[in-house]
Parts: structure tokens; sequence; C-alpha cells
């Protein structure tokens, strides 16, 4: 019973003093005059890791053709499930996608479907300033990821050129 009445007692004088409060002010006091680390977005840019993982892209090979061969790994993989192919056997007896659809609210950017692709065909790019207007667009078919790998194929072939060490 003594135990919980000092117990009282020291919550009822803390309460009293304001302790927490001038901890709070402290811990602002200090902050207060050194130097400010808020970037300023747009102008500045903060640096990104070379292994950072953004907006999906379709790769071609150099002769234009799309390098997936429809093996469905990536969509085997992808634990969001976020990945739908449909594919279509070509007379030469090659397959190719129909349908390759990323589900952008699903992904969560682990990078497995990259990492599965046997011919490099989908990369996560280092593009992270992109946004969606309008209901729908959050899924990337299959021509705008091969646009978006279209768009940045030299860039993406410097992140992989840095990258190389690591695989």
């Amino acid at each position: 019973m003594g135990m919980n009445v000092s117990r009282q007692l020291k919550y009822y004088f803390k309460a009293f003093t304001l302790a927490e409060l001038r901890k709070g002010m402290a811990v602002t006091g200090r902050y207060f005059f050194r130097r400010k680390v808020t970037v300023q977005y747009p102008e500045q840019k903060t640096p990104i890791s070379p292994r950072f993982r953004g907006h999906h892209a379709l790769r071609r090979y150099p002769n234009g053709e799309e390098r997936c061969i429809a093996c469905k790994l990536c969509e085997a993989v992808c634990p969001a499930l976020a990945i739908k192919i449909e594919l279509q056997e070509r007379p030469d007896g090659t397959r190719r996608t129909t349908r390759y659809d990323i589900d952008m609210f699903k992904c969560i950017y682990c990078g497995f479907c990259e990492e599965a692709c046997p011919v490099d065909a989908i990369v996560e790019t280092d593009i992270f300033e992109y946004h969606f207007e309008n209901r729908g667009e959050n899924i990337m078919t299959k021509d705008r990821l091969l646009t978006m790998g279209d768009r940045y194929e030299a860039r993406i072939e410097r992140m992989k050129a840095a990258d190389a060490p690591y695989r």
C-alpha cells in the first residue's frame, strides 16, 4: 500500500510541475538553433541508392523485338499478385505475351519480378516521380511498359552497368 501512495505522489508532483512539458520544450530548444535539414523537393533532389526500385519497364532487344518470352516466372514469383500475363504461341514456335499488366497499386516494389526474369525483360527503373490522375491508370499495360522501356533504355543500361558488381 505504501508503494502505491508514493507512486501517486510522484505522479501528482510531475503533473503539477509540468515535467513532461519541460522535457519536450528542452528537446525543441536543442533543435531550434541547429542547421535545418529540410529539402526543397522540386528544386533540390536527394541522392538515390543504386539499389532503388521504382517504375517498371519492359525492354526490347536492339533489333526492336520485345524481350519477354512469356515464361510467366515474374507472375509466379510476385508476392502481391500484381502481374497478369496472357500469352500466344507464334507460328515459329516461340511464345510472346498478348497481355502483360502490372497493377501499380498492388505492387510492393520488391524486385522479385526483375530477379526472376531469365532474359532481363522486366526491370524496375530509378524513376519515382509519377502519378495517376484517372481511374485505371494504375494498371500498366504492355504497351505502356514497352513505351517506358523505349523512352528510358539508355538510363536503364546505365543502371544495369552500375549494378553489375552486385549481381
